[in-house]
């Protein structure tokens, strides 16, 4: 049956652009394919390892039909021999994501699986990230409604996704949303935007044999509810968030087990305007893990996420220790802010110059022990700080056009990252990190970019370097070289080489070389990687 699954949906790829085109008017089909492709080495040095002389892949082949009032979609997943870091959760390969949607005037209804955010999503995302592994759809219904200006409706039931299998709980919720200025017209005329909003999950599922000793069993909650609500105000220049969101006694292997409520809420203030920007943010939470199956661990099963309130840092060595949220509890804050002096100004020059400056911090609530498994736990004073600090920095940037084909970006980031209570060994690791980034136009469609990257630390490896020189030939031509040195403990060189072609939706690359094994994070939410050596393959295909 996969077999046959299979070749009908290589076929309708390959009739799909002469589909669109006869039937426009009535139907429009689309769809994306990637491949990501690793032809495995062993390597001593990295501990790297190979595959017993097969290639591993991570392939996917989306599609999807839409027409005025209907719309289907599927997507195939072949990961029957995954890429590193995938093999024990992802092996396998078949049609896990499959609906169907119709929708009628201010009315849409989805059969199947979806994707679905309430809020900020501390009581509710489902979202698909590959890089790190991450798709924990819903299977159900989802009911969408507009019933009036500015009130937005949602309603769902479903079983979440855990790899090819769904777990067996069941989710329930309901979102309202309403822009208050929709109804109240006189304030968009004085540039204010009101939309207030709340929520409400349910998760369902059913009791399990739970000891707290030889001859205790723990009363588990059949139903676990949660609550939001949030206030966004906008005006002019100035946008304020408050949220804040609740869950009702929810004993996991996250928390021992414990009876006791969860509680996270966040204050966000932006103001923004030419040539300047402030962002101020700051998060609470305590006992916030919430997952569709109450004794899984690791990153799977997750029904809501936790903003970070850490900066996602692009630059390899800045990234190098990435933070991941601390469902149990955290202090998160975060400052950032940015200004670009005027061209023809002392700091300006010739072209303008901007400067951004960050600052995070996150650190541990207060917890007074009263109990373990089975009890109410602990108590946790609201502004009370423990004694840990997980993660800090503090980085400055320079972006300046020095001529009209060159620009220059400078940063320099002082970092704390607590790998002990983070990864659980290393200590307190502290580190000065510098960066250089030049960017210079040899011709009109020719463009050079070098980096130098430099990290200082007394701590955990020690010192690193990395240095990468990119090649663009636009429209269609990349070529990378890069190298990322421990000149600390292990001596080690982590080289890369790509070559990389673009022409129309489709995109190639092509590359050889190591990876050092670590954590990949985006959103707070991080996956170990093995390290790997050897050639990589990716095709992106967007029809």
């Amino acid at each position: 049956m996969k077999r046959y699954i299979l070749t009908g949906l290589l076929a309708a790829t390959a009739f799909m652009p002469l589909c669109a085109q006869e039937s426009s008017d009535r139907l429009r089909l689309s769809g994306s394919i990637q491949s990501d492709i690793l032809l495995p080495e062993k390597d001593d040095k990295t501990g790297a390892e190979t595959s017993d002389g097969r290639f591993l892949t991570n392939t996917y082949l989306d599609l999807k039909a839409t027409s005025r009032y209907v719309e289907a979609g599927a997507r195939l997943e072949y990961l029957k021999h995954p890429l590193p870091g995938y093999e024990n959760d992802f092996k396998g390969w078949g049609i896990p994501y499959a609906y169907l949607k119709g929708r009628c005037k201010n009315a849409e209804l989805t059969l199947g699986s979806f994707y679905e955010q309430f809020g900020s999503g501390f009581i509710l995302r489902s979202y698909e990230e590959r890089s790190l592994g991450v798709d924990n759809s819903l299977q159900g219904v989802r009911l969408s409604y507009r019933p009036g200006a500015g009130v937005a409706i949602k309603a769902l039931t479903g079983r979440q996704r855990r790899y090819w299998n769904h777990n067996k709980s069941w989710m329930t919720g309901a979102d309202v949303e309403w822009d208050i200025d929709e109804l109240c017209k006189s304030l968009q005329q004085h540039n204010t935007y009101v939309t207030l909003g709340a929520s409400y999950v349910n998760k369902y599922e059913k009791d399990e044999v739970i000891m707290t000793d030889p001859t205790h069993r723990l009363h588990l909650p059949l139903y676990v509810n949660a609550f939001d609500v949030r206030l966004r105000v906008q005006h002019r220049a100035f946008n304020v968030l408050a949220e804040m969101a609740m869950k009702s006694q929810d004993p996991s292997h996250d928390n021992g087990y414990i009876y006791r409520n969860g509680y996270v809420a966040m204050l966000s203030g932006s103001y923004s305007k030419r040539g300047m920007s402030l962002l101020l943010q700051a998060k609470r939470s305590t006992n916030m893990a919430f997952r569709s199956s109450r004794s899984m661990e690791g990153s799977s099963s997750f029904v809501n996420h936790l903003p970070p309130f850490t900066m996602e840092h692009t630059y390899t060595l800045a990234a190098l220790y990435p933070y991941a949220t601390r469902p149990e509890g955290e202090w998160a804050y975060q400052a950032m802010a940015a200004y670009t002096f005027l061209k023809g100004s002392m700091m300006g020059g010739k072209y303008g110059t901007t400067a951004k400056v960050n600052f995070s911090h996150v650190h541990s609530v207060r917890r007074n022990d009263t109990g373990g498994s089975g009890t109410d736990g602990y108590g946790s004073p609201f502004w009370a700080w423990g004694a840990s600090t997980y993660y800090q920095d503090i980085d400055v940037q320079l972006e300046k056009r020095l001529c009209k084909d060159t620009k220059l970006n400078l940063m320099y980031m002082n970092q704390r990252y607590n790998q002990t209570l983070l990864e659980g060994h290393g200590g307190m690791l502290r580190s000065h990190i510098f960066v250089a980034d030049v960017k210079q136009k040899l011709a009109p469609k020719t463009t050079l970019r070098v980096e130098g990257q430099y990290l200082s630390s007394k701590d955990g490896d020690k010192d690193w370097a990395f240095g990468l020189a990119e090649l663009s030939l636009a429209p269609h031509w990349m070529f990378t070289v890069s190298d990322l040195y421990n000149a600390g403990n292990t001596h080690v060189h982590y080289y890369q080489g790509y070559v990389t072609y673009s022409g129309g939706a489709h995109r190639l690359q092509l590359g050889y070389g190591r990876t050092r094994a670590g954590f990949n994070c985006s959103g707070g939410v991080c996956r170990y990687i093995p390290a790997t050596k050897g050639l990589t393959l990716s095709y992106n295909y967007n029809f």
